[in-house]
């Protein structure tokens, strides 16, 4: 018990002792002092003391041989503490005043990456991976030989594919609402809605490995849409319905869907029949 006491005491003791000494040189006014302190801290991952010590000398190191590095330091510390939104602004401030750094390209791509850790899920606003694409694009143009060439094509791609998904995600509420007009405010219907929505996400994302989901959502509303449709637009829509289906089945031939492709398609010739005999 009282070894267990001791060994309390002596790592309370530590502590405030480390604690003492971190005040004394945050409120020490040798600012190379507390420079080489943050490094310090850095090198055994004390990253709330490196930014506190930091983030006030960056203007004082400025035009000195230590500003690059504090700077970039002050950038990685902020990343490592999960604070991306804060270390992608520290590295683009850095490529921004030192665009020919010794630590340009590195701070080029963590302000890629920043933005990239701190992507939201893709039901929600997707401005900050728009941003992280454009982030990456830039690095990959600056430095087409980087080190880090692979990691951050591999980046673009899980940000497009995020891109993408809320589209697919859009696309799928749409056609969930279905026949519910109060999402309709033009006068339009969801299924069209659905429609557009896919068929712009397939122009915008033509290799997108989330092809077929959104096929088969424009598939799925067009039929949707003829089963709703008004009289006089009803045999058009059946039609249309009928080939997007042979087109689906064309492009997916191994489909999980197809017996529901061909459903539709037997569905569509039942009421496009006898409008074929009066034609």
């Amino acid at each position: 018990m009282k070894k267990i006491l001791f060994f309390a005491m002596t790592i309370v003791v530590l502590l405030s002792s480390c604690a003492n000494e971190f005040n004394q040189v945050y409120k020490s006014s040798d600012v190379y002092y507390k420079y080489e302190y943050a490094k310090e801290c850095f090198a055994n991952g004390k990253y709330q003391r490196v930014v506190t010590l930091l983030e006030p000398l960056i203007l004082t190191m400025k035009g000195t041989d230590n500003a690059q590095e504090c700077l970039y330091m002050l950038g990685m510390a902020q990343y490592s503490m999960g604070d991306y939104e804060a270390a992608s602004m520290t590295f683009r401030k850095y490529h921004t005043s030192y665009p020919k750094g010794t630590f340009a390209e590195m701070a080029s791509f963590y302000t890629g990456e920043s933005l990239y850790q701190g992507t939201p899920e893709p039901r929600l606003d997707q401005t900050t991976t728009v941003s992280a694409i454009g982030a990456f694009q830039e690095y990959l143009d600056l430095y087409p030989d980087a080190q880090l060439k692979r990691k951050a094509q591999t980046r673009l791609y899980a940000l497009q594919d995020k891109l993408v998904k809320k589209e697919l995600l859009s696309a799928q509420l749409y056609y969930n609402l279905g026949t519910y007009f109060g999402n309709c405010m033009t006068g339009g219907s969801n299924y069209e809605a659905c429609i557009i929505t896919a068929q712009n996400a397939l122009k915008d994302y033509p290799y997108t490995s989330m092809r077929e989901d959104f096929a088969l959502l424009i598939m799925k509303s067009k039929f949707e849409l003829a089963e709703q449709s008004v009289e006089e637009k009803r045999i058009d829509r059946y039609r249309d319905a009928e080939d997007e289906c042979y087109g689906f089945i064309n492009e997916y031939p191994e489909s999980k869907k197809r017996q529901l492709a061909e459903k539709y398609i037997a569905s569509c010739k039942k009421h496009t029949a006898g409008a074929e005999d009066d034609d």
